[in-house]
């Protein structure tokens, strides 16, 4: 059989029904040069038992794990197994419209200095606002989706460059993806695709944000969107992030915005009863900074593109991460 153009990888870790609904959307979909790798991450709800029996049309390629590594790990396993020159990472609990895919490979056509392209994403439970139209990261380290909750009548309509996409819905390089390293396996889980999109800048490899490629995201399944394991992860990979991948001009200037963005956190999280959450994170942050600090000397020892060119697609402005903050807390 010839080698699919696209390969599209799904994570599965107990997704139940989102699984076989997002599965029975790509049945859909008006661009059929896919094949589907399926990463089973130590389910323990028989979600994947019987799936190819399920979907005999689909070309589904399953690999069973053991136990949870995680997001990174498991993504990375999926790209490994994908014979497509191009890469779709699919989010069990997103479920795409039928011409998802081909708008993504209509932009790959009309736009062959990217790389990477971002979906428009709407919130599964309230379809008129946005969940993100790709990725944001702002100088202080903090990341976001962009336009997340804003009505998606009037926000994120134009095609754009943005800093990254979105992994939930994400079309990447395979060569690339590769070449830069995937995803970091010590992240785990959360903010590991904002770590990669920063590589691929690095390495001066462009992200297109593509409005008409659509998904309903139900966003956060497994985890939770404010609990512990998210916060976690997320602050102790924010720190990672920074620290690896912001380049030397910029790293000490703006690292006491990082401090300060830190110590914001660390008091809202108390007043919420996160505090020992987060505490542990930046603990554990500070644990790993060996390893990261070798990293970090690998990175930018192989940036490709003046640093300047990263810094025009960072978020900026000092309100910027409290009015994202004000979005997250309010609806449309």
């Amino acid at each position: 059989m010839p080698e699919p153009f696209v390969s599209i990888v799904i994570v599965a870790w107990n997704s139940g029904a989102h699984l076989s609904r997002c599965l029975s959307l790509l049945l859909e979909q008006t661009y059929q040069d896919f094949e589907i790798v399926l990463v089973d991450n130590g389910s323990t709800d028989g979600s994947v038992k019987d799936v190819r029996g399920q979907f005999p049309s689909l070309a589904i390629t399953v690999k069973h794990l053991e136990t949870n590594l995680g997001f990174a790990v498991a993504n990375n396993i999926g790209v490994q197994l994908a014979k497509g020159k191009w890469i779709a990472l699919l989010n069990a609990d997103a479920y795409p419209e039928p011409d998802w895919l081909n708008h993504l490979l209509l932009a790959v056509e009309n736009n062959p200095g990217f790389m990477a392209f971002s979906s428009r994403q709407l919130q599964y439970s309230a379809p008129f606002l946005l969940d993100g139209a790709g990725d944001a990261y702002h100088i202080s380290g903090l990341a976001w989706r962009n336009s997340y909750n804003l009505t998606a009548e009037k926000n994120g309509l134009e095609e754009r460059e943005i800093f990254s996409p979105c992994a939930a819905a994400a079309l990447y390089s395979r060569e690339v993806f590769l070449k830069v390293g995937g995803f970091d396996e010590d992240y785990f889980s959360y903010f590991e695709d904002v770590d990669l999109g920063f590589r691929f800048r690095i390495h001066g490899k462009k992200c297109l944000y593509v409005p008409n490629a659509i998904v309903h995201h139900v966003g956060s399944a497994s985890t939770g969107k404010r609990g512990d394991f998210s916060v976690y992860y997320g602050y102790r990979n924010m720190i990672w992030t920074f620290v690896k991948d912001m380049p030397s001009p910029y790293f000490g200037l703006f690292l006491p915005l990082h401090l300060f963005t830190l110590s914001f956190f660390i008091a809202y999280l108390t007043m919420r009863g996160q505090g020992g959450v987060i505490v542990r994170a930046i603990r554990d942050a500070l644990r790993g900074l060996p390893m990261i600090l070798k990293k970090r000397r690998e990175i930018q020892s192989n940036i490709q593109v003046k640093p300047g060119e990263i810094l025009q697609f960072m978020s900026r402005g000092l309100l910027e991460p409290y009015q994202e903050f004000v979005k997250r807390n309010r609806r449309g």
